[in-house]
């Protein structure tokens, strides 16, 4: 969540520090703003809202200057106001800042108790304050920063514009990314590679407790003592061609139609097919010692896990518990020796999920991570990287990301399972040639997309919605519904369809769509029993299954989608398609904004 870049530059800055806050619009924000130095002042435009209300303030009056950091900001603290819109400034220096300020409150009443005058809600303004006065009495900008660091608790990227010195920014990072982009005669500031993608492919990430000194001649970076400190310059590998929709009209739909390329990717990975065997890089991790796995995790990332958990208690027969990351610290949770802990995130910065993993390594767990961006912090600090090889994901709602999460963790399953001597060499030939076969299969899912959109004027007039499932179609269940809450502000839950006739079932009535989730297979009976006594109560079924199951449950349904015949296996993968289309086609008839929905933003780096 909320973007910020910076630039140092020859030129003016002011048009690509816009174009760099259009291409972190992905990560949510309800405001905008831009600060420069220029002619021994530090000017600034700000706007709530979209970017081009901002683009269209910045028409009106431009923003001189070689020197200017952005931001795009999801509110915490305050509404989202033009007041409340970073940059912060004093007339000394300009602030952006991601994550929350834990201890503002009595920084705020000390700065304000000496005379300090704030204009904004927001607790990013301590640091302007904070900073400013230590400039104001004679302090250089490295030592005034390193100084006011000290002082702040939480989470923080911050990216400082000073007015006596147009040459220069001050970056840091605790808890929240923060990346140097390096050019020709010109350095930046980023919260990730996307954002400076069109200026430098050459970067270093800034680590835990890192700042950094800016110029146009390059970066000093020190760590959390002020020691200076070296950090590899890597390729980043962003591109601008993940920015565009093609021919789709949503990021989104985009996205979604990508899955049979991207699990391709994926399971290329860590499929071997000549040998029809998993590899996954474990010559130094231990797996057949695993004695509990511990799966942490939250939103999509956390029903990915649900789904997990099936398998590795399937076929490797370890027991596994799942926990929303956001929780788990705080029920003071008991981890055995010899466990794994498992993270799983798209991003790979989570706050909530970050935190977690470091409360488990800090309990003695061996630390695997599933995460989309390989040099992400989670990625950096893990025993176990697994990455998925999803490309950038840029709607909001997550969809590629978590089916590709669901390949490489079915690929986990099987690996853990030969590790325990659980899967014997022919049993495991069985599952890869599956497993190959998923990206086909999603590609025959999206067949559905027309149908799907057809029939989606049923669930746009509802105000609340249903989903169920069994077995590992219950998270997915899960999952359908928090798509649909996500991009159509559709009230919707998921169950395990068994569990309707212990209360849920009272909700039941003509207006409110039942959505089921159930592929032909061992559990199919016992779901279309649970659908029925819905209909009985006069709910309006829309059931989701193979042709067999719509030829066996459909009649009575409000509507039918009929999906390729699957193993159980790759049915999580393939039925995630439906009811990734279903919500979008329903976000698309209430005309809400399906990549960029209210409140929400990609990557949540704060707790």
């Amino acid at each position: 969540m909320c973007g910020i870049i910076g630039i140092v530059g020859k030129e003016e800055v002011c048009g690509r520090l816009l174009s760099g806050l259009r291409r972190l619009e992905y990560r949510g924000y309800d405001s905008a703003g831009i600060a420069t130095d220029h002619d021994g002042l530090i000017d600034r435009r700000r706007a709530p809202g979209k970017l081009d209300n901002l683009a269209a303030v910045l028409h009106e009056s431009p923003l001189p200057g070689t020197t200017g950091i952005a931001h795009t900001r999801w509110a915490t603290h305050g509404a989202p106001t033009e007041d409340n819109a970073h940059p912060h400034a004093t007339g000394e220096v300009a602030v952006v800042h991601n994550g929350i300020i834990e201890n503002f409150k009595p920084l705020r009443e000390e700065l304000q108790a000496r005379g300090r005058v704030f204009s904004s809600q927001t607790d990013t303004e301590v640091v302007a304050h904070l900073v400013s006065e230590q400039v104001e009495q004679g302090a250089e900008p490295a030592a005034a920063v390193a100084a006011v660091l000290k002082r702040l608790h939480g989470a923080f990227a911050l990216a400082i514009l000073f007015r006596e010195h147009p040459d220069l920014l001050i970056g840091a990072r605790l808890g929240s990314p923060l990346v140097v982009g390096y050019g020709e005669g010109e350095t930046y500031l980023g919260s990730d590679a996307l954002a400076l993608a069109p200026l430098t492919q050459r970067i270093c990430y800034l680590e835990e407790g890192d700042w950094v000194v800016v110029t146009r001649d390059g970066a000093q970076i020190f760590d959390a003592q002020d020691n200076p400190v070296e950090r590899p310059i890597v390729q980043s590998g962003a591109t601008d061609i993940a920015l565009t929709k093609g021919n789709h009209r949503h990021f989104m739909l985009k996205e979604i139609y990508e899955q049979p390329i991207v699990v391709a990717q994926t399971l290329r990975s860590y499929l071997r097919r000549l040998e029809e065997s998993v590899s996954l890089p474990t010559e130094d991790f231990d797996l057949a010692s695993v004695k509990r796995i511990t799966i942490v995790a939250c939103g999509t990332s956390f029903y990915a896990g649900m789904v997990a958990k099936y398998w590795f208690e399937q076929f490797a027969r370890v027991p596994v518990d799942v926990d929303v990351a956001s929780e788990f610290r705080y029920r003071a949770p008991v981890l055995e020796p010899g466990g794994l802990a498992l993270f799983i995130s798209q991003s790979g910065e989570t706050a909530d999920t970050l935190a977690a993993l470091r409360h488990a390594r800090s309990e003695g767990q061996k630390i695997a991570v599933v995460v989309n961006v390989p040099t992400s912090t989670m990625a950096r600090e893990a025993d176990l990287l697994l990455s998925t090889h999803a490309g950038p994901e840029i709607g909001v709602a997550s969809t590629k990301a978590f089916t590709c999460q669901l390949a490489v963790l079915a690929a986990l399953a099987v690996n853990l399972a030969r590790a325990k001597g659980r899967l014997s060499r022919d049993e495991e030939r069985a599952i890869v040639r599956h497993l190959a076969e998923a990206p086909a299969a999603l590609n025959g899912a999206l067949a559905y997309d027309e149908a799907i959109q057809n029939m989606a004027h049923h669930i746009a007039a509802a105000r609340d919605v249903l989903y169920l499932g069994r077995g590992p179609d219950y998270p997915l269940a899960m999952e359908g519904a928090l798509k649909l809450k996500e991009i159509s502000y559709i009230h919707a839950e998921g169950y395990a369809a068994g569990e309707m006739k212990h209360g849920p079932i009272a909700l039941i009535d003509e207006a409110v769509p039942i959505i089921v989730i159930a592929p032909s297979g061992p559990l199919f009976d016992k779901t279309v029993s649970n659908m029925q006594e819905v209909q009985a109560r006069g709910g309006k079924v829309v059931l989701i299954s193979d042709y067999d199951g719509v030829e066996a449950a459909g009649e009575g349904c409000l509507a039918t989608i009929t999906m390729p015949k699957v193993h159980p296996l790759i049915a999580p993968l393939v039925y995630a398609i439906p009811v990734q289309l279903l919500a979008y086609h329903v976000a698309v008839a209430k005309g809400t904004d399906v990549d960029q929905p209210r409140n929400l933003a990609k990557s949540v780096t704060v707790e």
